[in-house]
Parts: structure tokens; sequence; C-alpha cells
């Protein structure tokens, strides 16, 4: 019995310098950093820039590996299953939020499962109408809205996207009664959008601001908390009348659960350096998004506010996406 007691505290000593030993090696080999979704999107993209910029600081090659389907459900799934020990990586987008509310068989928990690591960006949306429509604010949108119940459509990616969700969000926190026009994309859905058999969307500055300079379309509002400096010039939902309402697209970096804590902060510490790297800002403006300056924290926090959040909302739309 003695022995056993002794026993006891000697493993976990020698586990706490077993690990500390690995991280101070770390990493000793390439990184994997998984992404959920194909090549050339916004999260590969992100991937990418932050992947050649993380191996320069580790002195490793950090792979991204393209791993689509199930709106990045099997990218994730395996990282969770993979060996916690640093060297497998998700890229994550905030669909990482929405998969227990919108779906029936999810393989992982999105939080039991996985360590944050970094906050990575986030992406404003703008909520844009067609200039055939009287319509230049929030306040104009909802009484217009509400003088014509189901009437006006919008449109959207697929149900359960981060633009379908905040349309659901906004008509609960309106009252409004808007009719949801589903698209496979952005680019299926612009067509009918800029030709106004659309009236309304909501969608990533980078892919509507075009559209706005050149008056195809009127932008009305941005749905991020804070203005957007792609068009500071447009007040947020919140500022216009929707005390806080928020839609934001998001990129996080998590490790799989049990990855040691100074894997973590290495990882974490890396990452914080590159997103403050004037480059790294300016090529994550044109592509819409903007560099978070958060850490595990600030990530932690924003997924369990986004589940509970988006959960609440895909619960009373009752949207739900069977595998």
């Amino acid at each position: 019995m003695r022995s056993a007691c002794l026993s006891f505290p000697l493993a976990i000593a020698l586990a706490f310098f077993t690990a500390l030993a690995q991280a101070q090696a770390y990493p000793a080999k390439s990184i994997r950093m998984i992404v959920g979704f194909p090549p050339g999107g916004t999260t590969d993209v992100i991937g990418r820039l932050v992947a050649a910029k993380l191996g320069e600081r580790l002195g490793q090659q950090v792979v991204v590996e393209n791993r689509p389907g199930a709106s990045g459900m099997i990218g994730a799934d395996a990282v969770a299953k993979a060996a916690p020990d640093g060297y497998t990586l998700l890229m994550s987008s905030s669909t990482h939020a929405t998969y227990m509310s919108l779906y029936s068989r999810v393989p992982f928990d999105p939080v039991r499962d996985f360590e944050p690591v970094s906050f990575v960006g986030t992406t404003p949306y703008v909520m844009v109408v067609h200039p055939s429509l009287p319509v230049h604010s929030i306040a104009d949108l909802v009484r217009y809205a509400k003088a014509r119940p189901g009437q006006l459509n919008y449109a959207a990616s697929t149900p359960g996207t981060a633009q379908h969700l905040a349309w659901e969000l906004f008509k609960r926190s309106t009252g409004t009664d808007l009719t949801y026009v589903p698209y496979k994309g952005t680019g299926a859905l612009m067509p009918d959008l800029l030709s106004g058999r659309l009236h309304a969307a909501i969608d990533n500055v980078a892919v509507m601001t075009q559209h706005v300079r050149n008056g195809a379309l009127r932008g009305i509002a941005v749905t991020s908390p804070r203005r957007s400096p792609v068009l500071p010039e447009l007040p947020t939902v919140a500022e216009s009348g929707v005390p806080g309402f928020q839609a934001i697209g998001w990129f996080g970096v998590f490790a799989p659960t049990g990855t040691p804590e100074p894997v973590i902060r290495t990882l974490s510490e890396k990452i914080a350096s590159v997103l403050k790297q004037p480059e790294m800002l300016e090529r994550m403006v044109e592509l819409g998004a903007e560099a978070a300056s958060g850490g595990q924290d600030d990530l932690r926090k924003l997924l369990a506010n986004e589940m509970a959040v988006w959960g609440r909302v895909i619960r009373d739309a009752g949207v739900k996406i069977d595998q």
C-alpha cells in the first residue's frame, strides 16, 4: 500500500517532466495544419498564410492539409482523433460553433475534444439591398419589410451558414418576416442579386464592396460589432437600432485535447507574433478579414458565446441538417 502511494506522485512527476522535455524539444519535425474546406476558400487562404509564417518562427515546416466535407466536420474529426502532441492542428472557421446544433450526428465534441490555441481573425459581413428598393438604412428595411410581410426575399448560401443564420437572427431581433432563398454559394446568388430578382443579402465585405462602390448594390450596415475599415461609412446593425446584434465569420487554431500546455503556449505566442506583421495585416484586409489580437482564452470565450447564440437561433428557426 505504501509502495502504491509513493508510486503515484512519482508517476505524476515523471509525466510532468516528460511533457516538459517534449515541449522544450518542440517542434522536432514538420507540423500538419488541417483545413476542413477546399483549397482557395477564405479559411484555406488564411490557414496557408498563418502556416507559412508560423513555420518560419518555429524552424519547421507547417504543411496545410485540406480535408473538405460536411462543412468542415471531416477535417475537425481528423484533428480530434489525432495524437495530442502538437504536430496536428486545426484551422477552423466559425462553423465550429454550430455543429452540435445543426447536425444530428457529430463524431466529436467541439469543446471537450479540442484545446484552443489562437484566435486568428474575423470576417465582417455587410448587409446590402438592391438599389430598386427605397431602403437606405436598417430602420428603412424594418419599416418596409413590416409593411410587406413575406414579400421581401434575402439571399444566402446553404442552410446553416453564417450568412443564413445572420438573417435568422435579424428577423428575430426586429420582428420582420423575410423569405429565405438558398443558393449553393455566393457566386451562384450574385447574378440574381445584381439583377434585382433578389432583394437583399449579407456577405463578406471583400465580396460586396466593389458592388457597393459602383452602385450596383446599396450597403446599409455591417454586421460586426465595430465598423469595418473597408466600408467605414456604413454603421453597424447594432448602432442602427438593433442593440447587441453581431454576426461575424471567425477563424481559430485548435489542437487535440491533451496537447501539453507548454506546446500550446509556444504555438499561441508564435501565432500572435505572426498576426502582428504588417504584411499579414494587409493580406487579411484584402481577404475581407481583420486579424485578431486575442489568444487562447479569447478563442475559448468566443466559442462558448457563439455556441450559445447560434444554438438558440438554430433551435428557434428549426434549422437541421442530416448527414
